[in-house]
């Protein structure tokens, strides 16, 4: 870890996805965290390959459309496209070592937002124990997860890095662990897709210009 400095930096988030679709459930949560830590950007980073999922059914351009159309009028969100152009599996930690070494993140803290989902299942990541070298964790509340480890081990690992002052993040380029206090919204890309493709109504579970993007373009049949 580096040594703590005495004036805060600007922390840049990233938060990544397949989008399949982008919904209220990746967005809200975003926001109200922005507002607790004092985020003025979150980028969003779209996944190619996801190699700990089944692979999305839209296309990575009519994903990164969606994506586009969702943030279009929200200056908090932006965009890094880098993943749709990877050719093997998006293997989170080859993007942390990316932005890792970018001359506008090489010395500012970087912060990666999971959900506690993610996190309890974080040790099945590739080289997951190297992502604390590079960067922070943003710990996104998540319905029906607590953010507690069945094996000792790990729950140790979460204690000894957790913090629960958000400027810390600012004082370190990386090493912490903070667990947000956002909302638990029940929403997930495949309700939306079994609810579209059975045609019943989902419109209110993402933004409108997503939801005509998938609509005219007959995704998700």
């Amino acid at each position: 870890m580096t040594n703590s400095t005495s004036s805060p930096r600007a922390l840049h988030a990233f938060f990544g996805g397949t989008f399949d679709p982008i919904h209220y459930g990746h967005l809200k949560p975003l926001e109200s965290l922005a507002i607790e830590i004092g985020i003025k950007r979150v980028i969003l980073l779209p996944n190619f390959v996801p190699p700990h999922r089944i692979p999305p059914q839209a296309s990575a351009l009519q994903r990164l459309n969606m994506v586009e159309l969702a943030i279009t009028e929200n200056p908090l969100f932006t965009v890094d496209d880098r993943e749709l152009y990877y050719t093997i599996p998006s293997y989170t930690i080859n993007t942390l070592k990316a932005l890792r070494a970018e001359p506008d993140t090489l010395m500012s803290p970087i912060a990666f937002i999971i959900g506690q989902d993610s996190l309890l299942t974080l040790y099945k990541w590739h080289d997951w124990d190297s992502f604390l070298d590079l960067c922070h964790l943003l710990v996104l509340a998540r319905p029906g997860y607590y953010p507690h480890f069945k094996r000792p081990d790990l729950q140790q690992w979460l204690e000894s890095h957790r913090i629960t002052n958000a400027m810390l993040l600012r004082q370190k380029l990386h090493g912490y662990i903070y667990l947000a206090h956002t909302p638990e919204l029940n929403i997930s890309s495949t309700e939306i897709r079994k609810r579209h493709h059975n045609r019943l109504k989902y419109d209110h579970l993402l933004p409108c210009a997503v939801h005509r993007y998938i609509e005219l373009h007959g995704l998700y049949y």
